[in-house]
């Protein structure tokens, strides 16, 4: 080795440490917060004593910043606390579908259907079925970083492919495609909450409501073109490389009975960039064949009939003349019972499949099954609960005092100042968002952080919440499979070493290097598709305001 070399490799890994140094310095995020809250609350106090106000372009009168600090504002927290909390916007919309959800993947038949549309594809296809079912694996939460990689390294293997090349593959397009999916997700639902909730720093600005299917149409486009791109690096630069390089194809036994005990999957802490619902890094587990049995085939099937009939029944509810779920004009467009009526539709979805297919295979054996299933759900959420509290009272506290409209205000005159206010605004917000996502692993905490100054300020430069929302994601999930700060690169790393022994970080995040920028700039453009096009987010939901 040159060098040169020696020195990109020392260059590349001080910047490594330096993240992981800069991260482990930040605090929890309840902890995080709670200084936040207090910040927020001497600054409102500041500006509330110096008589601070801002005008709202379109508001009748002018907003007076008020202070914490306050016999006002001592007064409001002290009356407000449990409604701030019970009143978190996404606690109404995550709970309902994470219990569902919870059914439908600890009666195993989410885990199924991951199996399937593995060992259903050919050989040549294998590495874009990795990068789809790596991409849309968010339904499954923080499971599919247990479940997938590990899955497609034994797929890639019986198929005479390397196992390793489906082992980075399945957790880069896992990690790197986080925020998107085919199909509404509890993190869809978590981020719909955050920014509502936000948009109260904005009274009277006439915007459109935000749901789990608000990002739905680009979400959809955005699955299948980062599913192809995962799939092709994985085939042509990911494979290819573990070959040159001369890996073993076979795991090689570093304990002595397996994984060694410090790089297994019980002992991965559970915080994610991800909506903190489940507990899958806190559990190792139970081994798993690519292939279905018979029960398990048969339940499947039964899951996807129960759910077509589920689809006849909601297209007869809502088809039908003067349906209760049509709005006053007849119509679902831009608001209705129907669209309101998103979380349990989802909820529908995942609790009636999970329940057939756990009925079929013997896993739901009576309703106390199922009962145990969410109970099981509520323990996997606890974490998301406690942050959730200090979460809504910051959120509530932005909006009361008027701080989030003076930085609205204010941040959108600067940015006007300056002709800063297209698409460029938007890369800029990106950035920035993937730069923060090196560092805050929470995805529901850097949403609300980011979402309390961006929703309102884009807004008052005429985009939709939804649309703001939407660039979020692109900039959350692209650079989580690099930051040291991931829990799950430690997990990887384990399985990495079965074929590697002397694999180390610096390793597992080289090898996921490739998949950041073309996985970035693919959904980026495609933004910038939806803005030059102005197309539809999702049902009822658009670019620009007005």
């Amino acid at each position: 080795m040159s060098t040169t070399t020696q020195g990109r490799i020392s260059r590349g890994q001080r910047i490594l440490d330096a993240i992981e140094r800069v991260g482990n310095k930040l605090p929890e995020p309840f902890t995080l917060f709670l200084g936040l809250f207090i910040i927020t609350g001497l600054i409102s106090t500041a500006m509330a004593m110096a008589g601070v106000s801002v005008n709202i372009p379109g508001a009748d009168e002018s907003v007076t910043i008020k202070g914490l600090f306050t016999g006002e504002g001592l007064s409001w927290l002290t009356t407000t606390m449990g409604e701030n909390y019970i009143g978190f916007p996404p606690l109404a919309t995550v709970l309902p579908i994470l219990l569902a959800v919870g059914v439908a993947e600890k009666s195993g038949m989410l885990a199924a259907a991951v199996r399937v549309a593995f060992g259903s594809s050919p050989r040549w296809l294998l590495p874009y079925a990795v990068g789809f079912v790596g991409v849309v694996g968010s339904i499954m939460a923080d499971s599919a970083f247990i479940i997938i990689p590990p899955l497609a390294a034994l797929v890639f293997k019986a198929a005479g492919r390397h196992p390793m090349a489906g082992l980075i593959g399945g957790f880069a397009a896992t990690g790197a495609g986080y925020s998107t999916s085919v199909v509404p997700t509890s993190l869809d639902a978590l981020f719909a909450g955050i920014t509502t909730s936000v948009m109260g720093t904005l009274p009277g600005t006439d915007y459109a409501a935000v749901n789990p299917v608000s990002n739905y149409f680009f979400n959809i486009v955005a699955s299948v073109v980062l599913a192809i791109i995962a799939g092709f690096i994985i085939d042509k630069l990911i494979e290819p490389n573990m070959v040159r390089k001369g890996i073993s194809r076979d795991p090689v036994d570093v304990s002595g009975g397996g994984l060694a005990p410090e790089y297994r999957a019980a002992d991965a802490p559970r915080e994610h960039n991800a909506p903190e619902g489940t507990d899958a890094g806190n559990a190792s587990p139970a081994p798993m064949k690519a292939e279905l049995e018979p029960e398990e085939k048969k339940g499947l099937i039964l899951a996807l009939l129960s759910a077509l009939v589920l689809t006849a029944l909601l297209l007869f509810a809502v088809l039908i003349p003067n349906s209760p779920w049509r709005n006053e004009d007849g119509g679902f467009l831009p608001k209705s019972p129907l669209l309101s009526s998103i979380v349990f539709i989802v909820f529908a979805y995942f609790i009636t499949m999970g329940i057939v297919y756990g009925i079929k295979v013997r896993s739901i054996k009576s309703m106390n099954d199922v009962v145990r299933m969410m109970g099981d759900s509520i323990v996997d959420m606890m974490s998301f609960l406690i942050l959730a509290f200090i979460l809504g009272q910051f959120i509530a506290l932005f909006n009361w005092t008027g701080i989030g409209s003076w930085i609205a205000v204010t941040g959108a005159t600067g940015l006007e100042a300056i002709n800063l206010t297209g698409f460029p605004a938007i890369i800029g917000f990106m950035l920035l968002a993937s730069v923060l996502n090196l560092f805050i692993i929470s995805g529901s905490s850097m949403w609300t952080l980011m979402g309390a100054v961006f929703v309102p300020l884009f807004a008052l430069l005429g985009y939709e919440p939804a649309f703001t929302q939407a660039a979020f994601r692109v900039g959350d999930s692209a650079t989580q499979v690099i930051t040291p700060l991931n829990p799950y690169m430690i997990v990887l790393l384990g399985l990495v070493r079965r074929y590697e022994p002397d694999a180390g970080l610096g390793t597992v995040i080289s090898r996921m290097f490739p998949f950041v920028i073309p996985f970035w700039l693919a959904w980026a453009a495609l933004l910038g598709v939806w803005y030059l096009f102005d197309l539809p987010l999702g049902p009822g939901n658009d670019i620009f305001l007005g």
